[in-house]
């Protein structure tokens, strides 16, 4: 099931002081830096993610890997696609950059997921019903703008 295709669960935003250039290359490196852990891993191999590991090319392009997601497009300075899916979620979390001139970048994150069955609904409760997701998702969106603007 590729990211289009799942289900719409929320987008979040922030204004950057800083080009869609600047933006993207802290976006980079914010989501490296939060997925790239030892932790990420283990929690990646507990959940039985399909990606477990780090791999492929760096910076993150469409074909590289962080523990629990793959990233599915990489379009400079516009899109950042990650997808992944384990035994409870299929899910994909997807980055545009917005460019609103003056040096401003609108950084939005869109997250989409499926959670079948039971225990899917279980987990779809844990992650977003408690706004677990929301929190991690804004300290990206956060950590990326503090990165940008410092450059």
């Amino acid at each position: 099931m590729g990211a289009a295709d799942l289900p719409h669960i929320d987008e979040h935003s922030i204004a950057i002081e800083a080009t869609a250039d600047a933006a993207w290359n802290a976006l980079l490196r914010v989501v490296e830096g939060s997925f790239a852990s030892g932790a990420s891993s283990a929690g990646a191999r507990l959940l039985g993610c399909a990606d477990t590991a780090a791999s492929g090319p760096r910076p993150l392009a469409t074909g590289s890997v962080l523990p629990g997601f793959h990233v599915e497009t990489a379009q400079p300075s516009r899109q950042l696609g990650l997808a992944g899916g384990h035994r409870f979620s299929d899910y994909a979390l997807i980055f545009r950059l917005d460019g609103q001139g003056d040096g401003l970048t609108l950084l939005r994150a869109e997250t989409r997921a499926a959670f079948p069955g039971l225990k899917g609904r279980a987990y779809r409760a844990m992650v977003i019903g408690t706004r677990m997701h929301v929190l991690v998702t804004r300290r990206i969106l956060s950590a990326a703008k503090r990165s940008a603007e410092r450059r």
